[in-house]
C-alpha cells in the first residue's frame, strides 16, 4: 500500500479532495468530493452547511491546510436549478468568515475546471456540455442566482479540454446600484489619521451578486499614493473598523436589501477604487484600480468579479458607462504583473429585480472576463487525536 492510501484509512472521517487555481493570484479551492451531502434548495444547503459542517469549511480554509486569505468553492451537484435543467451543477462559496453569495474569480476559475473533469461522479451533467464555435457554456447555480459560463476549449484526443490562452467570460445575475453618494458619519473612535479632521467619507453601496460599500481612495484621505502604493497593514487596520461600523449603520442596511431574498441581504464587502491608475490592455476604452476588503478583513488578490458587475452597475446608472464600453478592472496585483485584468461590459438594460424583500430594482447584465489557471491539488484528512487541525484555526485568534 503506498503512503498516500495508508494516510487516507488512517483519517477519522471522509477525505475531502481538492483542485487548486488561481485567477489573477486570488485562490480557489474547489472541493470536489467527501464533504458531507446538503439538501434542499442551494440556500437552503449554505445553511445547513454553515449550521452543521462549519468546522469542514475552516479545515478546508484555515491553517493548517490553508491561510487567512484562502477561498474556496464547494461543488453541488444537485439543486433545485440543476433539478429544472436550468443549471448544470451548483456551488457553494466560502471564505475566512464564512459562505458567500457570488464570487466572479472563482467562477472563472470553476468554468475551466468543470469542462476538464470527466468524472460524472463530479459533475454529472458533464457529458451535457456542448462545443459551440470553440467554446462551451457552463450553467452554474450560485447562491445569487443563475450564472452562465463561457469557457474557451480546444480539442483533444478524447473531446475537449479547456483554453488557457482565451479568457474564460461570465454573465452576471442582474447587478444594479442599491444607493449612490450617501454620507456617512464616521465617530471619533473609528476616524484614522488621513481624515484630517472631517467627520463624515462619502460612498456609494452596489449589487453584482453580493452587496458592496464602494470608496474613492480620496474619500479615505488617500488621495496622494492612492493605489499606485499601498501600506496593507495601515489600511487593513482602518478596513476592519470601518467595514465593522458600516455593517450595522441604518442607511448601509437599507441599501442592502435584496428585493428577491432577505437572505442575499448583508453588506459583503468594502471595495476601494482608484480611476486614477490602472493597467489598460489593447482594446479597452479604460482602466482603474480596485482593493478589495471582505469577509473578516481578508484581501482579494483579484480585481473581483462580482464587485466589477457591481461597478459596472453603479457606474451605468451614474451615466458613466454606456452598453458595450469595454473596461479593465485591476487589483493591485494585475497592476505589479501586467496582466490579469478583468475585461467588462454591460450586455443588457432594462432588466427589473423584484420580491417581496425591498423594493424593485432596475438592473444591468454585464460579462466579466478572466483567466485562470491550475496550481495543484490535494487530499485532506485528520488522524486520530489531531486536536489542533481538526476545525482549523487563525494565528492571530491564539495569539489574543
Amino acid at each position: 500500500m503506498d503512503l498516500a492510501r495508508a494516510l487516507e484509512t488512517a483519517s477519522s472521517g471522509e477525505v475531502i479532495k481538492c483542485v487548486d487555481m488561481h485567477t489573477t493570484g486570488e485562490p480557489t479551492r474547489i472541493v470536489y468530493a467527501g464533504f458531507p451531502p446538503l439538501r434542499g434548495s442551494l440556500l437552503s444547503q449554505r445553511d445547513q452547511a454553515r449550521d452543521q459542517y462549519d468546522h469542514l469549511r475552516k479545515r478546508i480554509m484555515l491553517e493548517p491546510r490553508g491561510h487567512y486569505d484562502m477561498y474556496g468553492a464547494i461543488l453541488r451537484p444537485s439543486t433545485e436549478l440543476v433539478e429544472s435543467g436550468e443549471a448544470h451543477i451548483g456551488v457553494l462559496f466560502t471564505h475566512n468568515g464564512g459562505f458567500s453569495t457570488m464570487c466572479g474569480h472563482a467562477t472563472i476559475a470553476l468554468g475551466r475546471f468543470l469542462v476538464d473533469t470527466h468524472d460524472v461522479a463530479v459533475f454529472p451533467k458533464q457529458n451535457e456540455l456542448v462545443v459551440e464555435d470553440t467554446s462551451v457554456v457552463v450553467n452554474l447555480h450560485a447562491p445569487c442566482g443563475l450564472v452562465r459560463i463561457t469557457v474557451p476549449v480546444q480539442e483533444t484526443a478524447d473531446g475537449f479540454k479547456s483554453d488557457p490562452s482565451r479568457a474564460v467570460s461570465f454573465l452576471s445575475t442582474p447587478g444594479y446600484a442599491a444607493a449612490t453618494n450617501l454620507t456617512i458619519l464616521i465617530p471619533p473612535e473609528i476616524r484614522w489619521s488621513e481624515l484630517e479632521g472631517r467627520e463624515s467619507i462619502t460612498l456609494d453601496v452596489s449589487y453584482g451578486g453580493a452587496f458592496y460599500a464602494l470608496i474613492n481612495m480620496h474619500e479615505l484621505g488617500f488621495a496622494s499614493t492612492g493605489l499606485k502604493k499601498v501600506d496593507l497593514d495601515s489600511l487593513s487596520q482602518v478596513m476592519r473598523r470601518l467595514k465593522t461600523y458600516l455593517e450595522s449603520h441604518p442607511d448601509i442596511l437599507s441599501a442592502c436589501q435584496h428585493p428577491e431574498d432577505k437572505r442575499l441581504s448583508y453588506l459583503y464587502s468594502i471595495m476601494l477604487v482608484d480611476t486614477n491608475v490602472g493597467f489598460k490592455p489593447d482594446g479597452v476604452a479604460g482602466a482603474e484600480t480596485g482593493l478589495c476588503f471582505f469577509a473578516d478583513n481578508q484581501i482579494d488578490r483579484s480585481p473581483t468579479g462580482s464587485c466589477v458587475t457591481a461597478r459596472m452597475a453603479l457606474a451605468h446608472a451614474k451615466g458613466e458607462r454606456s452598453v458595450g464600453q469595454r473596461w479593465a478592472y485591476n487589483s493591485v496585483v494585475s497592476n505589479h504583473f501586467q496582466t490579469g485584468a478583468f475585461e467588462a461590459e454591460i450586455v443588457e438594460t432594462g432588466l427589473r429585480v423584484e420580491g417581496g424583500n425591498a423594493p424593485a430594482k432596475d438592473a444591468v447584465v454585464v460579462r466579466v472576463e478572466g483567466r485562470a489557471y491550475y496550481t495543484g491539488t490535494s487530499s485532506f484528512m485528520v488522524e486520530e487525536g489531531d486536536v489542533t487541525s481538526h476545525g482549523g484555526f487563525v494565528m492571530s485568534d491564539i495569539t489574543q
